[in-house]
């Protein structure tokens, strides 16, 4: 069953109005990690150098949000940045960070900033990145949510299927939502819905420009930490 978007709009306000208060998972509030998140970053040829970045000042932007920092503490977030292009590439660009205080996400932010650029690959392998990016879990990421949030503007061209990833992955416990970027392919979402998401509560939202991104990619962080698995059934999100 679809949850209505103006539904979803709303939660997002009232989580928005609410901050911590709201954003209370299982595991967020006795110090320990609730919510492992893994942010996987499109990296590929399909990525103008300005796509790429863009996606790197929206994360930053995303996570100075007082309403995203407030959400991740909650949570007990732990969090790591990732890029990814063809087969076997997805590279950690931020390790496992625990965000345990709403100033901790203003940190992580800064840390994006800091990042270097031009580590631009080749070929768009989504159903490799999945793979990588479950095998992070392994390293650091234990908590009793574990969500893989991948972002791209194309289809995967190389390496596994991401439907064949995504219903590896799923099988344990994990969580694959999508953020689909719309600048060359205005039926990318339809494709992330069919092929890319997978798990419980799992979800996909889209963006057409860099303050669409921003938007999206915030209310995306906040549903993430809030809603359980059991309230959240499969959706588009897509921003309008």
């Amino acid at each position: 069953m679809e949850m209505p978007r103006a539904v979803i709009a709303l939660l997002v306000a009232l989580l928005g109005l609410c901050g911590a208060a709201l954003a209370a998972p299982p595991g967020g509030t006795d110090g320990k990690a609730g919510v492992a998140l893994v942010l996987a970053l499109d990296g590929s040829a399909s990525i103008t150098t300005g796509d790429l970045e863009f996606q790197l000042q929206g994360h930053a932007a995303a996570f100075r949000d007082p309403a995203v920092a407030d959400a991740l503490a909650s949570a007990g977030a732990q969090v790591t940045l990732a890029a990814y292009s063809g087969p076997n590439s997805l590279r950690v660009l931020i390790p496992w960070t625990a965000l345990t205080k709403p100033e901790d996400a203003g940190r992580f932010a800064d840390r994006i900033d800091a990042l270097p650029r031009g580590f631009q690959g080749d070929s768009t392998a989504i159903g490799s990145a999945i793979v990588e990016a479950a095998k992070l879990f392994d390293r650091g990421g234990k908590a009793p949510r574990q969500v893989i949030d991948l972002v791209s503007n194309g289809f995967s061209n190389a390496g596994i299927e991401p439907a064949e990833a995504r219903d590896r992955v799923t099988k344990r416990g994990i969580t694959v939502n999508g953020l689909a970027i719309l600048d060359e392919f205005p039926w990318l979402e339809e494709y992330f819905e069919e092929s890319v998401i997978g798990g419980p509560g799992s979800f996909v939202k889209s963006a057409l420009d860099k303050d669409s991104f921003v938007a999206a990619l915030r209310q995306k962080l906040i549903l993430e930490m809030v809603a359980l698995p059991d309230h959240m059934p499969n959706q588009s999100a897509a921003t309008p």
